[in-house]
């Protein structure tokens, strides 16, 4: 690990092969959690390439433990975190309305470490337990259209760093790998990030699969539609402005989206929106994310004829029934 932290700090960068090498030794735990904080630093004081994340992605999914629910014909939802702006759980909101909409989701989360409170955070404690078992995660999928995928019973270098993020608490880059290295390997996914230079990298590579994606970044640096500023779409048609105007809503202040400050009024704020409690900024910020979620799996619909999909969902409680199903 010296020779690799040597060459990291002279701003020299990893090959493909050297990247998925480290990062599979790291998952085997051969290197002890200075070295390991050392190397993740590393990358919060410069830009990873496209090169370097293609590499740890091939480690992280050559490593994974293989999730076959019976169908790649799949939805996730999951963005980096790390946008600093403590919204509530809008992506996981946004996964049980897919779901009630009648789309079968694979999300993939993890606890928060950048910010307070992640998808796996809320599910825990309003009562899921996490699972890596195959024919549960196939029985979710077939009950409530959804299955939770908690990050470290799939992978074990998540597993082996979670210690270290959680001491360091700023995002690193797992924060940016989560999305593309879920464990079922979905055929649709709605990614938020939270700047444009990832968002132009995750579109690079993602132009190159085979997969439905739209890459999202919200222009204040949300990792999802936030509806207080306009957002960015990287999709197989190309990149594209979305104003607020052109989906219908007006901006809303960003005071109206931040999240609680425990995990309690996390959870409190999860089950207002579910149960139609809400306030109407924040069911539409939930609305909006997983009408785009819709449209990622139909492109050829409307936006509008997407969000009323979602809305139906929501507002006819089939959202809560997929999560208390789940639960």
């Amino acid at each position: 690990m010296k020779q690799i932290l040597n060459h990291l700090f002279e701003n020299k960068t990893l090959t493909r092969g050297q990247a998925k090498s480290i990062l599979t030794l790291v998952s085997q735990g051969m290197y002890n959690n200075s070295q390991m904080a050392a190397f993740m630093t590393a990358y919060c004081m410069r830009s990873i390439t496209v090169t370097e994340l293609e590499g740890f992605r091939d480690a992280m999914l050559e490593l994974c433990l293989p999730v076959n629910l019976g169908t790649d014909d799949l939805i996730d939802l999951c963005g980096t975190g790390g946008d600093g702006k403590d919204t509530f759980n809008i992506s996981t909101l946004a996964s049980f309305v897919v779901a009630g909409a009648g789309y079968k989701v694979a999300k993939h989360g993890n606890y928060g470490v950048s910010s307070g409170c992640g998808s796996s955070n809320v599910m825990e404690y309003l009562g899921y337990k996490f699972t890596n078992n195959i024919d549960d995660l196939k029985y979710s999928i077939d009950r409530a259209n959804i299955c939770f995928l908690h990050a470290p019973l799939f992978h074990p270098a998540m597993k082996t760093v979670a210690p270290i993020r959680r001491e360091l608490g700023v995002k690193t880059f797992f924060n940016m790998l989560g999305p593309m290295v879920n464990p079922a390997k979905p055929k649709n996914q709605l990614v938020g990030v939270y700047n444009l230079e990832l968002a132009r990298m995750y579109a690079y590579l993602y132009q190159r699969s085979d997969k439905k994606y739209t890459i999202l970044n919200a222009l204040e640096g949300y990792d999802e539609i936030s509806l207080t500023c306009d957002f960015k779409t990287f999709t197989p048609e190309g990149e594209k402005i979305n104003t607020l105007k052109s989906v219908g809503f007006d901006r809303i202040d960003a005071s109206a989206i931040v999240g609680g400050s425990t995990v309690n009024e996390s959870a409190a704020i999860f089950m207002q929106v579910l149960n139609g409690n809400s306030t109407t900024a924040q069911s539409n910020v939930v609305l909006a994310n997983a009408a785009l979620a819709i449209k990622t799996i139909n492109p050829q619909n409307s936006f509008a004829d997407c969000f009323y999909e979602a809305e139906e969902a929501l507002v006819s409680k089939r959202a809560l029934t997929s999560f208390k199903t789940l639960v």
